[in-house]
């Protein structure tokens, strides 16, 4: 059996991968911080697939968690197939407002350990000549939205430079880049987002469905959803002097989620 590794693996994108992975007989390695929700995640897919589940708690804000997730990734007496990069969080708080060891942390979780745990699996997926790699990133790679959107931004660009790189192994790469999604992740930032419009939110299973087939395309970045392919289109291609106004708003309260 193929073996798919997803960080952030117990809720929101991470989770919708999980199910998909699963869907198609991957066993799976299975990364978060709360062991108790792995556990339980692990018998949900094997009792609903019969897929084999091994579950890794990890802090990927934690160098040694990382190093251990990443030997893992790397073993080749169990080669991982798919290697998907969903864990992180981001802060609700201005850059000058929120704590600077809050910012490391970010980084670490959304930069540090991507790279990582991709220079750990890649040299085995091209090896073998076969192997997958997604990194969630996000529509605010575009945008300049402070650590956060330098952060996506630095995962898009790294994954259409790996994409490249690998051309022609039979590995594939492809950065996924969603709009709002109803997930947990601003609920558990403190974001209040009642007031944003029903049309601008997307559901999981359309964005893991679109990085899907995108990645089969062969395409490096995906984006989910017409309204949004018509945001990153303006995004990418209008002056950056026009980018900024669009996108001068500043948040406030110096809180954090986490994956």
């Amino acid at each position: 059996m193929p073996t798919a590794l997803i960080t952030g693996a117990t809720a929101g994108i991470g989770r919708g991968f999980v199910d998909e992975f699963a869907r198609r007989g991957f066993d799976l390695v299975l990364v978060a911080r709360d062991e108790e929700r792995l556990t339980a995640l692990s018998e949900e897919c094997f009792q609903r697939h019969g897929v084999r589940c091994e579950v890794l708690p990890a802090d990927l804000a934690v160098r040694a968690d990382v190093d251990r997730v990443a030997a893992r990734a790397a073993d080749p007496s169990r080669p991982v197939s798919a290697l998907v990069n969903n864990a992180g969080f981001g802060l609700n708080a201005a850059f000058l407002a929120a704590d600077v060891d809050d910012e490391q942390r970010m980084l670490d979780v959304l930069v540090d350990a991507v790279m990582r745990l991709t220079h750990a699996a890649v040299p085995g997926m091209v090896e073998r000549r076969s192997g997958m790699v997604i990194n969630v990133s996000s529509v605010a790679a575009w945008v300049t939205g402070g650590t956060y959107s330098a952060a996506k931004a630095w995962v898009t660009s790294f994954s259409e430079g790996l994409a490249q790189e690998v051309g022609g192994t039979g590995v594939r790469v492809v950065a996924v880049c969603p709009g709002f999604t109803h997930t947990q992740f601003h609920e558990r930032a403190g974001i209040d987002m009642s007031t944003l419009p029903q049309w601008m939110w997307l559901d999981v299973p359309r964005v893991v469905d679109q990085a899907m087939r995108d990645l089969a395309r062969g395409r490096p970045v995906s984006v989910a959803g017409p309204q949004y392919k018509a945001i990153a289109g303006i995004l990418r291609h209008a002056p950056r002097s026009v980018v900024r106004l669009a996108t001068a708003s500043r948040r406030r309260n110096p809180r954090f989620v986490r994956d």
